[in-house]
């Protein structure tokens, strides 16, 4: 590979990875600028963001990547799978919306180690020089996002109608926010699909809705298994299962009120 394309795939891992890093936690794009004043930990802009994650940032400063990292390690110190402790609740508790949203969910970027990702770690991954952890390096396509949906609902309900499992998954869905619980209520009933980063996004509380439903212990399956395993699914979604399935919907009615008349 050379340099310039080292480049390119350092700034796509960190456009995805600063992605994922939102959607994981819930995140609208003011949380880390707000909390990057508040604790005066550097200067954060929502424009930064939003061209690192479309990839129309090529050349950031080297104080974003400090203000970023020292917000990450800040985040892995206090506030421990996920959950703020009351000290740093404290220090944010004048800005109520910021510190709603880390109370919801405050997960840091770690590396694959466990350890936090600091600002030279960062830098790393935007210049080429450093793999995204691999739990954040599953890279789902925009056009496997439908599929991968459709899967993912028939699987958590079994093929079963979405009326007659709703209660049932909803109290198994661990996500809080009521954004996140609408939006999995319209994927596993067919009315929308996730997008490819959303996907990316909630499978560690997809694995965990497995493990509440007793499907599989969370520990049984890893991420990448877990979506490897939707993947499968969508391919045998998308294959023709026995002569009928082609028919037309008025066809396929007609032949099911026969069966039951008969």
């Amino acid at each position: 590979m050379s340099d310039r394309d080292e480049l390119e795939a350092g700034r796509d891992a960190f456009g995805h990875l600063i992605r994922v890093w939102h959607e994981r936690n819930g995140w609208s794009q003011r949380v880390l600028p707000a909390l990057a004043e508040r604790l005066e930990l550097g200067r954060v802009h929502n424009s930064q963001l939003s061209n690192l994650r479309n990839r129309k940032l090529a050349s950031p400063g080297p104080e974003l990547f400090v203000a970023l990292g020292r917000i990450n390690q800040l985040l892995a110190r206090q506030a421990a799978g996920g959950r703020l402790d009351p000290e740093l609740a404290q220090r944010l508790a004048e800005v109520p919306e910021l510190l709603a949203a880390l109370q919801e969910s405050a997960l840091p970027l770690l590396a694959d180690d466990g350890a936090p990702l600091g600002p030279a770690q960062l830098f790393e991954i935007f210049v080429g020089l450093r793999p995204l952890p691999s739990a954040f390096d599953l890279r789902i396509a925009a056009a496997e996002a439908a599929g991968l949906s459709a899967a993912l609902a028939e699987l958590l309900t079994a093929g079963r109608p979405w009326r007659v499992c709703r209660d049932q998954l909803l109290a198994a869905y661990p996500a809080e926010q009521r954004q996140r619980r609408e939006r999995f209520a319209d994927v596993i009933a067919g009315q929308r699909d996730y997008s490819a980063e959303e996907i990316d996004g909630e499978l560690a509380d997809l694995r965990r809705t497995l493990a509440a439903l007793g499907a599989m212990g969370e520990q049984e399956i890893s991420a990448d298994q877990f979506l490897e395993l939707l993947r499968q699914r969508a391919r045998q979604l998308d294959q023709p299962h026995s002569v009928s399935e082609g028919e037309e919907l008025g066809a396929a009615i007609r032949r099911r009120l026969q069966v039951q008349a008969g």
